[in-house]
């Protein structure tokens, strides 16, 4: 464990080592699933959760209600599941925000999340905890398209859709990703309380980029799920021009953030190249005729351009500033969210060795 007067980068950080708890113990796996009218399915995909899990002594699963109008809640409450309902829907984002904050609260030290449509198989779950118990990885996706033969049936235009979405974050993470929109995840201790999202409409697309900004170890795996639900329509991706809308301003917001200094500076140099270009030319005809006419618009736009590409690597300048901020903020954050849980396993740790 980082001792509490280090001051190395959070990415550099050990939070969770499964050594550290007893074998006897295991750890903490919270189970979050967002629903929005999911009656058909709710219960089966609940008590398919598997229960005994090799190092994991507690499964506690939470049902995300958002707005539910049908016997959702009901239905999961009588499978054994926590219900946190929502008045009315307030986006599978929002949901996400409720159970990480349910899962801080409790002091969970994985959770997966999994969707109640029925699509993904909850027998996969030791599939994604395997890597972060083993110490491979700090967050697990399951993923579609990693393996060719496990792509599911799907229309052509989201299929085209999920791969692009995968490109453009692959492109700017710097990172090889197959599958970035898949809603069956496992978050490790150290992933749970270094998560700083802010979009609501949805979730899955920002989290790559928070983690992989972070530098935190990202694993795909590979699972087989059904490309279309059997019940209803997905209110995230049943529009795709506003789901493609939605989340590339959730994307860009992100990159915006987190490299303000490379994002505000291709458009100052995207900008400065032409104005260089037709100042150049304005010159260069100076010197060949003496005078300006007939392209003096050249250096008025010219000027202009130079003016605007100023002002943007100003705000570059300024946005990279904020950055440093935001990086000490979430230090702050995440050393607040992570006082109980330290005192929860110094508990354990004195009980394991008081047992030997």
């Amino acid at each position: 464990m980082m001792q509490e007067d280090s001051l190395a980068p959070l990415s550099e950080k050990a939070l969770y080592d499964p050594s550290e708890l007893d074998d006897a113990e295991g750890v903490h796996l919270l189970v979050s699933l967002p629903a929005l009218n999911e009656e058909m399915t709710i219960d089966s995909v609940i008590r398919a959760i598997p229960r005994a899990i090799p190092g994991v002594r507690q499964v506690d699963v939470l049902v995300i209600d958002d707005g539910s109008t049908d016997g959702t809640s009901r239905l999961a409450r009588e499978a054994g599941a926590k219900v946190i309902r929502h008045s009315a829907p307030r986006g599978v984002g929002f949901a996400f925000h409720r159970a990480l904050a349910h899962a801080i609260e409790i002091g969970a030290d994985l959770v997966v999340s999994i969707d109640a449509d029925g699509q993904f198989d909850a027998l996969d779950i030791p599939k994604l905890v395997r890597p972060v118990l083993q110490g491979e990885a700090d967050f697990v996706t399951a993923s579609r398209f990693k393996d060719p033969k496990l792509v599911p049936v799907m229309p052509r235009a989201k299929l085209w859709g999920n791969r692009m979405m995968s490109r453009l974050v692959s492109k700017l993470t710097g990172e090889r990703f197959f599958d970035v929109s898949c809603g069956m995840r496992c978050y490790s201790r150290k992933a749970l309380l270094q998560l700083h999202l802010l979009g609501r409409f949805t979730y899955t697309q920002e989290v790559f980029l928070n983690l992989a900004f972070k530098n935190l170890r990202i694993v795909e795996v590979p699972v087989s799920v059904k490309g279309e639900r059997s019940f209803g329509e997905s209110r995230v991706a049943s529009n795709l021009f506003r789901y493609a809308w939605q989340t590339s301003q959730i994307i860009f917001r992100c990159y915006r953030d987190y490299h303000p200094l490379r994002f505000f500076g291709s458009m100052a140099l995207a900008l400065l190249l032409p104005a260089m270009g037709l100042g150049g030319f304005l010159v260069f005809h100076y010197f060949q005729t003496g005078g300006f006419s007939p392209y003096k618009w050249t250096g008025f736009a010219s000027a202009a351009l130079l003016l605007v590409a100023m002002l943007i690597a100003h705000v570059a300048v300024i946005g990279d500033m904020l950055n440093r901020h935001r990086v000490y903020l979430e230090e702050v954050l995440y050393r607040q969210r992570r006082q109980p849980q330290d005192g929860e396993h110094r508990r354990i740790s004195a009980r394991a060795s008081g047992q030997q």
